[in-house]
């Protein structure tokens, strides 16, 4: 990260480097340069105003001093053809008609050129500018040649200011850099290390959240992540406890009633007959629980499905009637099933219904007491089948509503049961494309709304 860091500002820092150092150069340059065409200017001026009407070869020879004084440049005079006819320095080359400069003065404008020249490693600027007769035509050339050493010095000292900053520039960002860093590393590696001793099964480590940022954000979600493992943990622990009672009881029944008819101690026909009715009863309810087991382990590998089909719902109220209405005498409660006359046939999965109301009347049948009642009401809405199921029992607390379709959860009730039927049931319903709802109030009673749409499952 550091690296990336670094190399990002390194480039930047090179970047800005160049193009500001570059600039300046210009800069300079371009000054010195404007200051060399006016002087040049001038002593066109002067030649044009007061010794145009003499031949530039005379001039010379009568040795017109044209261009004044030069104390930062050194003077020359082209003729036509590019030939120097006078320079301050005798040791200038004496042809100058191939230089760019030279070449742009000939030709009416003003002409610059930087290099070096032949007879010393010195760099200098050369500016050519056209010297006029009276009629305005181009005779000559003026040329002024001056050493760039002290702009190159000025330059080098600015680059070397230039790069001073840079490297603290450079080094500021990667101590902040690295600080920066340590800021993102070292709290991610302590949640890396708590995340893996989590994944040994160690779920009761936590994060220590020192700020409230991204980070922070993280480990309180992986401490959020622990706590509900945790959680699920003691639910499934709970589960796999309430499971094994629930399977022993039944199991406890049939192996003592199978003892006693094995020893042939019952001579009475009717307490035999009635030892056979309890085995056969548990046997139904070891049953009921196996496959209730089944459809747990298909809902928590994601295989749990439906068998889409067309379902007559006023059939299938009738066959739930009919089953559970001997159960509602044996308990003494008020049991009634009423639907519309008009509802319609629906495409969903008549068997995977059955279990859904027949659970969710079974735990209402539990936990409502003698000479109560349990309504099953069936309503067609808005291109909607919705189900009602209400009883007077002993309603769910508050505490316990939000959690009731969970896995594994049970309620604080003593004949809450193993709590994996709703949460199948709400799966299910999630398939058939329905909505699932509980209200419950505590000593009142529970109303329980299941809503299918009538175009059932895609």
């Amino acid at each position: 990260m550091v690296f990336n860091f670094m190399f990002i500002i390194i480039i930047t820092v090179l970047i800005l480097e160049i193009l500001l150092i570059n600039t300046i150069e210009r800069n300079y340059q371009e000054n010195r340069k404007d200051i060399l065409v006016s002087q040049i200017k001038v002593g066109a001026d002067i030649y044009q105003r007061y010794y145009s009407d003499t031949p530039l070869y005379e001039n010379v020879l009568n040795d017109v001093d044209i261009f004044g004084k030069q104390d930062m440049a050194e003077a020359q005079i082209i003729d036509l053809s590019g030939k120097v006819l006078n320079s301050s320095t005798p040791n200038e080359p004496k042809d100058l008609s191939g230089m760019k400069d030279v070449k742009d003065a000939l030709a009416g404008g003003f002409g610059a050129w930087i290099g070096y020249v032949d007879n010393t490693n010195e760099e200098v600027m050369a500016v050519s500018g056209p010297l006029r007769s009276g009629s305005s035509s181009v005779v000559g050339v003026l040329r002024l040649v001056t050493s760039l050493e002290d702009v190159n010095n000025d330059i080098k000292k600015i680059t070397r200011i230039f790069i001073i900053i840079g490297i603290s520039v450079v080094l500021i960002c990667g101590l902040l850099g690295i600080i920066l860093a340590n800021s993102i590393v070292e709290p991610l590696k302590e949640i890396t290390g708590v995340a893996e001793k989590m994944s040994t099964g160690d779920y009761n480590i936590r994060s220590v959240t020192k700020n409230k940022d991204e980070i922070g954000k993280l480990s309180d979600t992986l401490n959020h992540f622990a706590e509900e493992i945790v959680k699920k943990e003691a639910l499934k622990n709970e589960f796999i406890s309430s499971i094994s009672h629930e399977l022993r009881t039944p199991l406890t029944s049939i192996k003592g009633w199978a003892i006693t008819l094995k020893n042939g101690s019952i001579h009475d026909r009717e307490m035999m007959v009635d030892g056979l009715d309890i085995i056969e009863k548990e046997s139904d309810r070891l049953t009921s629980m196996v496959e209730e087991l089944l459809d747990f382990s298909k809902y928590a590998s994601g295989k749990l499905g439906i068998k889409v089909e067309n379902v007559n719902i006023k059939e299938l109220l009738n066959y739930v009637d009919i089953q559970l209405t001997p159960r509602a005498e044996r308990d003494n409660i008020e049991f009634n099933v009423t639907y519309d006359d008009d509802l319609p046939m629906i495409t969903s999965d008549a068997n995977r219904l059955k279990q859904i109301f027949i659970n969710i009347l079974d735990n209402a049948f539990r936990f409502t007491p003698p000479y109560g009642k349990v309504s099953f009401d069936t309503v067609y809405e808005n291109q909607k089948l919705i189900f009602r199921i209400t009883d007077t029992g002993c309603g769910i607390s508050a505490e316990d509503l939000p959690n009731v379709k969970e896995r594994f959860y049970k309620g604080k009730n003593e004949k809450s049961r193993n709590g994996i039927g709703l949460s199948i049931c709400d799966e299910l319903i999630k398939l058939m494309g329905g909505e699932f709802d509980i209200k419950s109030e505590l000593n009142k009673g529970t109303e329980v709304t299941v809503v299918l749409p009538v175009e059932g499952v895609s």
